[in-house]
């Protein structure tokens, strides 16, 4: 894809960054609801439900998103950005208000499900945006904007969710509220999303540029898949136990730990924009991945020592962690965008958000068999494991590569081109 979007069809900055902020909303609302029902557990325990039990209709949206993302990458692919999110959106909030009547743990993860497949929809398109409307150079700091939703999202959950589940009010105004900024989102997304123009769109028999070949021809866009689903593990392990350990590990009532997660979660936003900008500075993707990979996997393993010694210092490591665990999300999806293309962007995103969901889905009812057989010390420095994983799979080579050989190309270009000039001058030696 070429490094800048078509500058006929770039709108006004003012408008492009409306564009990235109605994303961010959109995939707030989407996290809010996807990721957030953690502190929804106690609730569903005060309502009769096991911590294995709620744990699992927890998971439910993720179950449901798996089955559609790369569905929903292609009808991005095909029908453009805003359809699609708008009509996720929408579907999604419907749900929900639905769910808000459901008391079984049938009906009700039937429903959760259900409003995961249907808000899948925001995972897969909306990186799509930035991808068409913003440049390599500064696409890192637009991708870790629209990143910044998750622990936005999460934060906004902690800091309202167990006050209005709390007190015997049960999971309906939560739910409620959920689905209304759902609805919400999809409202803002028709009124103020454009589509990104599509240079890869055009039949090559109509004067366009042939269909762009797969970039899975290619190990580089699986290793990534691969590491950014591993990191997954340790941030979906602080975002869904750390409520559960200070409650139950610290004895912190739920709503003073929600609104210190609340906190967390809004500095793991401006990780994120850290992130992205520290990338785009230094033209990488995956060196500062790395690294943050192996900071994580230290964290994990400071935090599981405090826990299993009961150390007064596990909570400000628990708060680092929620930090660093969710920084390099934004790296991966903007590296994956690039490698992908914008023909190709829509399903590399949703195989991206299908493998970092898989894992995300079976972390909390695992976790909890987990914590309930080693206690969370041990359970803490199992997940540790995984980001030193994901630290060895990161393609950090080969993307050193790619750099070198198109700066190689460049090069080439640059002096072909002086080249045909100076030939080409009046009075040169080969025109006289």
């Amino acid at each position: 894809m070429d490094d800048a979007p078509d500058s006929r069809s770039t709108p006004a900055p003012a408008r492009r960054w409306i564009i990235l902020l109605t994303g961010l909303v959109a995939m707030t609302a989407g996290c809010t609801f996807q990721y957030g029902l953690a502190y929804l557990i106690p609730a569903l325990r005060q309502q009769g439900f096991s911590l294995e039990l709620a744990s699992t209709l927890v998971a439910c949206p993720t179950a449901g998103l798996l089955l559609t993302l790369i569905a929903w990458g292609a009808a991005a692919d095909r029908w453009g950005e805003r359809v699609v999110l708008a009509a996720g959106l929408g579907l999604a909030g419907a749900v929900l208000m639905i769910a808000a009547s459901m008391h079984g743990a049938v009906g009700l993860g039937l429903c959760l499900a259900v409003g995961g497949a249907a808000g899948g929809s925001v995972f897969a398109a909306s990186g799509r945006l930035i991808l068409g409307w913003f440049a390599r150079h500064e696409r890192g700091l637009a991708m870790g904007i629209r990143q910044s939703a998750q622990p936005l999202g999460v934060a906004l959950a902690a800091a309202t969710l167990p006050a209005l589940s709390g007190s015997g009010k049960g999971t309906t105004p939560a739910l409620l509220f959920l689905g209304g900024f759902c609805l919400l989102a999809a409202a803002l997304v028709v009124v103020l999303v454009r589509d990104p123009p599509r240079p890869d769109a055009a039949p090559a028999d109509a004067g366009g540029p042939a269909r762009a070949a797969s970039p899975y021809r290619q190990p580089v866009l699986w290793r990534i898949h691969a590491a950014s689903a591993l990191l997954v593990v340790p941030q979906f392990t602080v975002a869904t136990f750390a409520l559960v350990y200070l409650v139950d590990g610290r004895g912190w009532t739920a709503l003073a730990a929600g609104r210190l997660l609340a906190v967390a979660q809004v500095g793991g936003a401006a990780t994120r924009l850290a992130v992205g900008y520290w990338s785009d500075r230094a033209g990488s993707r995956m060196r500062p991945m790395r690294l943050l990979a192996i900071g994580t996997a230290a964290g994990m393993a400071a935090l599981a020592l405090a826990a299993a010694t009961g150390s007064a210092a596990a909570v400000p490591l628990l708060i680092a962690c929620a930090l660093v665990a969710v920084s390099t999300n934004g790296l991966a999806f903007t590296a994956v965008a690039e490698y992908a293309g914008s023909a190709w962007a829509g399903r590399a995103l949703g195989i991206q958000n299908t493998g970092q969901n898989a894992l995300a889905a079976a972390t909390p009812p695992v976790l909890a068999l987990a914590i309930g057989a080693l206690g969370f010390g041990g359970s803490f420095a199992a997940v540790a494991a995984f980001p030193v994983a994901a630290a060895i799979l990161v393609p950090a080579g080969a993307e050193a590569r790619r750099a070198g050989e198109t700066a190689l190309a460049a090069a080439r270009r640059g002096s072909r081109a002086a080249a045909e000039t100076t030939v080409s001058e009046p009075g040169s030696a080969a025109a006289g």
